[in-house]
């Protein structure tokens, strides 16, 4: 197989870049099934698989024990929107404008079917699979020429960037509009009763509004908002960012959420009848607001988060059984999550109390939102039976953004130029075994400074750069930047022609 000549562009130099790309994977059998199950906010040290004994996800040991656990992947941001953007894309977020989070009405930011820039599903969909996206989406809905009206079909969506079929959150639990869209269209929608939504900043967008702020007393007893951003619409008991009203038969209860998108692979698996699917699943678990199923409640010792996290691992085992039940055994699993954890994130929840002293990045620093190894090391394990071995752990050094390239070289489709352009074809180290990923990656926060990464060497591009030896220092507690002023200016200078590469 002949490798794109941009895989080895994000090299350091032509023999190491030879070392981490190798010759790529030879096209051979293709998966009946590809599945990428999402969580979110999910960090690396939050379950029982990566070391937390106290919150067992025994479904994800599973997967674990059935193939192979990576230590040293990353989400392409600390942060949902720009990491799922460039999932999707291959491309890093920033390349693009206007691709950090999005409020619920935002644009869609995806680029569509035909526009030169291919997908991940539109490639998948090339490639002989039905596409679906279940769950979480997040990355905008509609052209963003005019608000978006709720009360009829919206477009573009998932459709047009190569999804089949999709039954989606049009954003973040937290964020309205608190409904679902199947294919496009509001699910359970009264025409009589209409739905108007806004993101002002102002505490009553209608005179009969009721919020977090000005009716406490209707909130859930872990539903107490702890910033004036998450405190506007009341829907379920739990405040919301944004104004909406009307819409009522529509909404969803929280603590359903995950059994609702479970069902609904169900669903999409079933009516497949055993022909090749790709499923992007994309659980909202442990986003807040947290709310997990009354069965779920108690089931830790670290509240309400930890709770929640088993919820997602039930999700996980749900999605399996439903695969084996419709005969997709041959399944090229992937898990991983959109960014690193957050404790406290808008809600007085109990978690900040639950998780005093507990490390959810365990053994990194940070989290969601920054640029510290915690907010972008996450959780990825990938199981394929026959083909990755089972019970294995790796460091090689991943992306998710490589999935893009990864998946085109295992289901065999050539990427055309100008797609994908910061997706490495890493299928040796996903699959084969190989231990060689690779050897640089851009960390992107929410916002601030980059990280650098080179190796088991990071740099955080600050004014005053800091620079970490991460095998000797995870906790990035000891800045080396005056130590090694060289490979400070070396990691500065590479940092600034990736960010310069044409996309």
């Amino acid at each position: 197989m002949r490798m794109d000549r941009r895989s080895f562009v994000l090299g350091a130099a032509a023999a190491v870049g030879a070392r981490c790309l190798g010759a790529g994977r030879a096209r051979g059998r293709k998966p009946k099934a590809v599945v990428v199950f999402y969580a979110d906010d999910l960090g690396y040290g939050d379950t029982s698989t990566y070391g937390q004994s106290r919150v067992p996800c025994p479904n994800l040991d599973r997967l674990a024990a059935e193939g192979c656990r990576f230590t040293d992947a990353h989400s392409p941001t600390s942060v949902c929107t720009p990491s799922r953007y460039s999932l999707l894309t291959g491309d890093y977020a920033f390349r693009r404008p206007n691709t950090n989070i999005l409020d619920g009405d935002a644009k869609l930011i995806l680029p569509l079917a035909g526009s030169g820039k291919l997908t991940l599903p539109a490639m998948m969909k090339r490639a002989g699979y039905r596409t679906a996206a279940i769950g979480k989406w997040h990355l905008g809905l509609g052209e963003g020429t005019a608000p978006t009206d709720w009360n009829s079909h919206v477009s573009p969506g998932p459709k047009e960037v190569g999804f089949d079929y999709s039954f989606i959150m049009a954003a973040t639990a937290d964020r309205v509009p608190c409904v679902f869209l199947r294919n496009g269209d509001v699910v359970g929608l009264d025409p009589a009763d209409p739905i108007a939504i806004s993101y002002d900043r102002v505490q009553q967008k209608w005179p009969d509004e009721k919020t977090g702020r000005t009716n406490p007393e209707l909130l859930k007893a872990w539903g107490g908002t702890k910033d004036h951003q998450h405190d506007k619409t009341i829907i379920d008991g739990i405040s919301r960012i944004g104004h909406m009203r009307g819409g009522k038969a529509a909404c969803w209860h929280d603590q359903d959420i995950s059994d609702t998108l479970c069902r609904e692979a169900d669903d999409f698996l079933r009516e497949a009848g055993g022909k090749p699917v790709f499923l992007y699943f994309c659980t909202s678990d442990v986003h807040v607001p947290r709310d997990p199923h009354r069965r779920f409640r108690g089931k830790t010792d670290l509240g309400i988060r930890g709770d929640q996290t088993v919820q997602m691992d039930d999700a996980l085992g749900k999605v399996r059984a439903s695969l084996a039940k419709y005969g997709y055994d041959d399944t090229l699993f992937v898990f991983t999550s959109d960014n690193g954890p957050a404790v406290a994130d808008g809600y007085e929840d109990g978690a900040t109390e639950a998780w005093k002293g507990v490390n959810p990045a365990h053994p990194w620093s940070g989290g969601k939102y920054g640029p510290f190894e915690g907010g972008t090391r996450v959780p990825f394990l990938v199981c394929w039976p026959g083909e990755v071995k089972p019970g294995t752990v790796s460091s090689s050094l991943l992306s998710q953004t490589d999935l893009a390239r990864t998946l085109a070289a295992v289901v065999g489709e050539d990427v055309p130029e100008g797609s994908m352009r910061d997706s490495i074809d890493l299928s040796h180290a996903m699959i084969d075994g190989s231990p060689y990923g690779r050897t640089e990656l851009v960390e992107q926060p929410g916002w601030g400074a980059l990280g650098f990464r080179q190796d088991n060497w990071k740099l955080v591009a600050t004014k005053e750069p800091k620079l970490f030896d991460l095998s000797a220092d995870p906790a990035e507690q000891n800045n080396l930047a005056a130590k090694y002023p060289m490979r400070v200016r070396q990691m500065t200078e590479r940092l600034r022609k990736v960010l310069k590469e044409p996309n």
